[in-house]
Formats: C-alpha cells, sequence, structure tokens
C-alpha cells in the first residue's frame, strides 16, 4: 500500500497535470455538441459554438471585453471580507479552494463590479466566474453586489448583472444566505432611486441565486438554452414524481411560461440592452419632469390667488 500511495498515485497524478498544461496549449477545442472547434473561430463567434450555437462559459473580464462599448471599461475594488470565518473544512479546507480559485480566475472572488458605457450610456456591470468555486455566492460576492449598488444610486447609473452561479456558498453556510436578504434589500433601495437594474441570466443561474437577486430585476434576459431555476431537475423530478419535459428549466421553457422577459443571443446583448436602457431612462425623465410641473411654487400660488 506505502509503494502504491508513494509512487503509483503521485505519477499518475502528474501525467494529468501535464496533459491539463498541453490542453490549455492547443489551438482547438470541444463543444457539447461533440464537435472539435478551432479556438480562434470560438473567440471571434463571442465564444459560441459556430456549428450548435452553444454559449459557452466566460469569464468576468471576456464577458466584459464582449459587453462594453468598445471593450472599454474600468474594475471596481469592492470591500474583501475575512476569507474563512467558519473554519470550514471537508475534504478540503476551505482556505485551499480559496487559493486554487484565485489563481485560476486571478480575482478574489467569483463576482467582479466593472464601470463603462452601453451605447454611450454610464453603466455598471456585475458579472461572476463560474470556475470560482461554481460561481457561488458567499459574504465577498454581497459585499461586491451592494457597494456595485451603492455606487449606481450614487451616480445615477443603470445597474447591469451577468449571473453565473450554481447559488450560495455551503463553506460559509449562513453567512453565505443572508447574502440573499442583503442583496433584495439593496435591489429594493435601486428601484426606491428609480434607477434601471437589469438581469442577464447565463448558463447556469440556479439556487439561492435565483431565489433572490437574479429574478428582481426589471427585466430579465437569458442567453439561449441556458438552465435556470432554483432545485436540480432530478430532484424536483423525484418530488413531484412526474416525467419533466425535456426542455424543462431552460431559458426558452421559462421565457414560454412567463418567467423571464427575453431570450437573446451574446453577441445581440450590447445594442438590445442598450436600446432598453434608452427608453427606460427616456420614462424616468418624462416622470421627473410631470413631478416638477405638477409641484406647487410660489408663483403658481400667487397666479392661482390672482
Amino acid at each position: 500500500m506505502n509503494w502504491i500511495s508513494k509512487f503509483i498515485k503521485p505519477k499518475i497524478k502528474s501525467l494529468f497535470r501535464k496533459r491539463n498544461l498541453k490542453s490549455e496549449d492547443t489551438l482547438w477545442t470541444t463543444c457539447g455538441c461533440k464537435n472539435l472547434i478551432y479556438k480562434e473561430d470560438l473567440n471571434s463567434n463571442f465564444h459560441c459554438c459556430p456549428k450548435c450555437g452553444a454559449h459557452h462559459k466566460l469569464s468576468c473580464t471576456e464577458r466584459f471585453n464582449l459587453f462594453f462599448d468598445n471593450s472599454e471599461y474600468k474594475l471596481m475594488e469592492t470591500p474583501i471580507p475575512y476569507d474563512d470565518p467558519l473554519k470550514f473544512e471537508d475534504n478540503k479546507k476551505y482556505i485551499d479552494r480559496l487559493e486554487v480559485a484565485r489563481k485560476i480566475t486571478k480575482q478574489d472572488d467569483a463576482v467582479a463590479i466593472a464601470k463603462g458605457k452601453v451605447q454611450n450610456i454610464d453603466v455598471v456591470v456585475g458579472a461572476q466566474d463560474f470556475r470560482f468555486i461554481g460561481g457561488s455566492f458567499g459574504a465577498a460576492s454581497g459585499e461586491a453586489f451592494i457597494a456595485a449598488i451603492q455606487y449606481s444610486i450614487e451616480n445615477r447609473s443603470p445597474f447591469i448583472f451577468f449571473s453565473c452561479s450554481g447559488g450560495q456558498r455551503m463553506m460559509e453556510s449562513s453567512i453565505a444566505l443572508m447574502q440573499m436578504a442583503r442583496t433584495t434589500l439593496a435591489v429594493s433601495e435601486l428601484k426606491k432611486n428609480n434607477i434601471p437594474y437589469i438581469v442577464v441570466l447565463t448558463n447556469p443561474t440556479t439556487g439561492g441565486v435565483t431565489a433572490s437577486w437574479a429574478m428582481l430585476g426589471d427585466i430579465l434576459i437569458a442567453e439561449p438554452k441556458a438552465t435556470i431555476g432554483f432545485a436540480g431537475r432530478r430532484v424536483i423530478q423525484d418530488t413531484v414524481r412526474e416525467t419533466l419535459p425535456e426542455e424543462f428549466q431552460t431559458a426558452e421553457y421559462v421565457k414560454e411560461n412567463g418567467g423571464i422577459d427575453l431570450v437573446v443571443e451574446r453577441k445581440y446583448l450590447n445594442s438590445t440592452i442598450g436600446a432598453l436602457l434608452n427608453v427606460l431612462l427616456k420614462k424616468e425623465e418624462e416622470q421627473a419632469g410631470t413631478k416638477a410641473s405638477n409641484a406647487v411654487t410660489i408663483d403658481k400660488s400667487i397666479q392661482s390667488a390672482s
């Protein structure tokens, strides 16, 4: 047993590491449709499969580069709370998982916030990187989300968020669950100030993220074929004891049943959201003008008296 654990297992692990390093340098990649795709073709097609149209997952920087006008934006610094308040450990320490995720994504947390322009409109945009522990939402994510909303309110800038998450981060237990309430209250403040809030649901958007801020947008948009739901398909099927439709929990199915407003291909998100913001901001200006014209002033009081 010692010989196997000391020599055989490390050798196997080193082989897998070498293979992973080689795969990063290759010019080709694969898709769920089992087709081989030239990476340059994938990148030039907004990271969508040119054969089946599947929208591949993006890092936060890739998302921002594709979405902002001329790929111009500025990353915003957000508060970073204490890393491992519960000293959580299962088959691996949580602090070690964070270290690995940070090396992979080059981010402090799954959520990144940036500011820039969309169709020449100043906006604040948030995104999640699924590579960071499944895009899970914890204390640091909550702080980033709330800081972004605070900036939006202070600068009267629309807030747009791209969700990509399996839900709340279990390693933070109730601390992560608490973020559902905190983010919901933050969205409420955004709406009190009549600032547009648009959510783009990407694949996947599930769990506590769906049960809180992700479904509270003024307009809900999804990328094609994105998985959107709370519990997993198998859990629901075993609970209701019914065979679910094949397209159950896809963006198209959710839209058809009134859960979201639009399903938009990635390459049209900038133009579509820009057009929506123009309408929403114009409506806000008209409402502000109406309120101002109806306001009772000293001059109006004198005129009515005379």
